[in-house]
């Protein structure tokens, strides 16, 4: 377990940006993990829809098995997306970092955004006492724990870069291991977020408009590249593409696109453990 939290921590200190995909269960977990990625991040809202809810509406008890879902299923460190946490007020970011490393986690984000679209992101210096709050918890446990704060502003219409780094250098000073401003959408913005930290930066690509290789994000600056929800929602997309086609057309064309059993299986273990038997 040691290792794996200390192999996290390094993947953030190599010269070029490591690719930290989020998988939404097991089963995708393990694909991933086969494939040869060195990490694995949670989703909020690729967990909210496998449970066929909208993103944010998971309750602390879910989000908290979902965590234990993803780390016991693969050998590899994992990092959760715990979008505000448990609550609003410092105390909550704290208790629920506690909770998230007790799950086996290797690290974990807070973001800024407060869950209620009326006034999407906490004013700056509730936003600041949160980070705080959670980097003392974070210190304070057993095990390291990379931590990532998170500042929402440009996925919320409010598209002021200067606040945006603002937030960022200020959760940096908190004690923030690593730092990300999703929504970004051109490399002068991610180079010039890059060039105003000292911390890594997490990038996330798999959004709707401009997308960037790896290389270019590393010669940006970038340090950690996600996808969020994107591949829950291409694999869910894929599933309504073929349904319509079914149910409107009585047509199975999208059976020629689908993985053949032994393809698939080749991803899993030939035996079952007891903690994937129902």
């Amino acid at each position: 377990m040691t290792e794996t939290l200390s192999a996290f921590r390094a993947l953030h200190s190599q010269p070029a940006a490591f690719v930290i995909p989020n998988p939404w269960d097991t089963g995708s977990a393990r694909i991933l993990a086969a494939l040869g990625f060195p990490a694995l991040a949670t989703t909020s809202a690729g967990m909210a829809f496998s449970m066929g809810l909208r993103e944010g509406m998971a309750s602390r008890d879910a989000v908290l098995a979902h965590c234990r879902e993803i780390v016991t299923a693969t050998n590899l460190p994992v990092s959760a997306d715990l979008e505000h946490g448990f609550g609003h007020s410092p105390e909550s970011a704290a208790k629920t970092i506690v909770a998230a490393a007790e799950t086996g986690l290797a690290g974990a984000s807070l973001e800024d955004h407060t869950g209620d679209p009326d006034a999407p992101i906490y004013d700056f210096s509730l936003a600041v006492e949160r980070i705080t709050a959670a980097v003392e918890a974070c210190r304070a446990l057993p095990d390291d724990f990379v931590f990532t704060a998170r500042c929402e502003n440009l996925l919320w219409g409010r598209d002021d870069l200067d606040d945006t780094i603002k937030r960022l250098q200020a959760f940096e000073a908190a004690g923030a291991d690593v730092l990300y401003a999703p929504g970004l959408t051109d490399l002068a913005s991610i180079r010039l977020v890059c060039d105003s930290l000292s911390k890594p930066v997490n990038v996330v690509m798999g959004m709707p408009g401009r997308t960037f290789s790896v290389a270019d994000l590393s010669a940006a600056g970038v340090k950690r590249i996600s996808v969020g929800s994107a591949l829950a929602r291409l694999a869910y997309g894929t599933l309504v593409r073929a349904a319509r086609d079914m149910a409107q057309n009585g047509t199975f064309d999208f059976a020629d696109d689908a993985m053949g059993f032994k393809e698939l299986e080749q991803h899993f273990p030939e035996t079952a453990t007891d903690a994937d038997l129902p």
